[in-house]
């Protein structure tokens, strides 16, 4: 899933490029010279240019894999995209004319790059559906899990093609009866008449079932052989809690924890936190007197919260709800149109700036930028004992905003607890700094577009 979202937008990127390159061409009758487009300034205004373009196209949700665009779609999405682009830039250049490449240029290459953009994407969702580019997967095993693979590859954006379905062992039957396209022996022979990419290993139980000797001659014939929860987790960035061991845990990769990792989270968890107090100062009056106007009570919100290593810390936050708003009910989930939620409280919680007070929790070392929420101590302790792993959580530092929260909306039950943690557990393992960079970038845009707040 990352390596397509990096995929585009490196195309996007060298499109911006030859964009900026053909817009010197027709306008001064010759590409953008050598000495110009790989000097330092030139370099600087082309990745100015270009980080405009990637940004407003990731607002506009150009890479995501959940969905095709239409064309037609995709052109209106453009056409927002090249408008937003057109300000943001007109602003820079406005404020810092150092950044601008020449005067009637900029409607030129924005012209010039959305039409290139169309084309790439349009081409690159093309490749995705030919079914000769397109991965051919094998699910082994016909039950519950089988069909929860073979429902996941027919219905998501993955570059994977469903061949069909093998039954084992007179495994129960639940995937439709035509899709499967042969059972007991000749697993390798059926693999190869299906030019078979992949096979994913679906079987619901595999002890006496599994066929050791026929998997590995499709193994050792070029075929990948995957699990069903690694698969799970290459299509949907998130983990199968529900079908995962602890040895899958133990042996799969990720879950690398290092020293230097550590300090260069801490370094930027530092920076981004002072960085984002500063910026927040000039709004600090307005939200005070919004808080205090609305309601009577503090202006902040201190809450206990389970953090790295299920350790309690105080969290801050601007209060948003009625003084001792569960003096009579005590630790609820906040529901949708909360009737405790202050009328300032519902747009501070709507724009995220009654979160602004955990900036100190980041800087104290509470928390970090990125990673999983943290919960209540009343919540947690009835979480851990329904949810498989749930403890596992907290083996990191929780965050101000994470992979689930731009994700998945505002969860108020055990059962969206359980669906939060496959991604919580999913950045637990794939921890990086592009992952923190995408999730901060998904932040904004969830902020911007409204999304996920109560």
């Amino acid at each position: 899933m990352q390596v397509t979202l990096l995929f585009l937008m490196a195309g996007d990127a060298a499109l911006a490029v030859i964009a900026v390159s053909s817009a010197f061409m027709v306008r001064f009758g010759s590409f953008l010279g050598n000495e110009d487009l790989f000097s330092l300034m030139g370099g600087v205004r082309v990745s100015v240019f270009s980080l405009v373009l990637i940004t407003t196209s990731f607002l506009m949700e150009f890479y995501s894999h959940e969905k095709l665009l239409k064309k037609r779609e995709m052109l209106i999405k453009i056409a927002i995209s090249l408008i937003l682009s057109f300000f943001i830039l007109s602003s820079i250049y406005y404020m810092m004319p150092i950044f601008m490449f020449g005067r009637g240029l900029l409607a030129l290459a924005l012209t010039i790059f959305g039409s290139l953009q169309f084309l790439w994407h349009i081409g690159c969702n093309k490749c995705l559906n030919l079914a000769g580019l397109a991965s051919r997967v094998l699910v082994l095993g016909t039950g519950p899990l089988a069909k929860q693979i073979g429902g996941l590859i027919t219905t998501t954006n993955n570059n994977h093609v469903l061949a069909g379905y093998y039954n084992c062992a007179n495994e129960t039957v639940f995937v439709p009866s035509h899709h499967v396209i042969g059972e007991g022996e000749g697993l390798d022979d059926t693999a190869i008449r299906e030019k078979t990419h992949k096979i994913v290993v679906s079987l619901s139980e595999r002890r006496g079932a599994f066929p050791l000797k026929e998997v590995l001659k499709c193994k050792f014939s070029g075929i990948q052989v995957v699990d069903a929860p690694s698969f799970y987790e290459q299509l949907t960035g998130k983990l199968l809690i529900e079908n995962i061991t602890p040895s899958w845990f133990i042996f799969s990769d990720g879950f690398r924890v290092t020293n230097f990792n550590g300090i260069c989270k801490r370094l930027t968890d530092i920076l981004f936190s002072v960085v984002g107090m500063v910026l927040a100062a000039p709004l600090l009056p307005i939200i005070v007197f919004l808080v205090k106007y609305d309601s009577p009570g503090p202006i902040l919100f201190k809450q206990t919260r389970v953090g790295n290593r299920e350790k309690n810390f105080v969290l801050y936050k601007f209060r948003s709800m009625n003084q001792d708003a569960e003096s009579k009910t005590g630790a609820v989930w906040s529901q949708k149109d909360d009737p405790r939620v202050t009328k300032a409280g519902k747009f501070l919680r709507a724009t995220r700036l009654d979160e602004i007070p955990q900036l100190y929790n980041v800087l104290k070392g509470d928390m970090s930028f990125v990673g999983p929420r943290p919960e209540r101590p009343e919540f947690v302790a009835k979480l851990i004992e329904a949810i498989p792993f749930y403890s596992e959580r907290h083996f990191a530092k929780p965050g101000l905003t994470g992979w689930a929260q731009v994700k998945y909306p505002y969860g108020s039950s055990v059962e969206d607890a359980i669906e939060k943690l496959r991604y919580d557990l999913y950045y637990i393992k794939n921890s990086s700094l592009f992952l923190d960079i995408l999730i901060v970038m998904e932040t904004v845009k969830v902020v911007l577009l409204g999304r996920g707040g109560r």
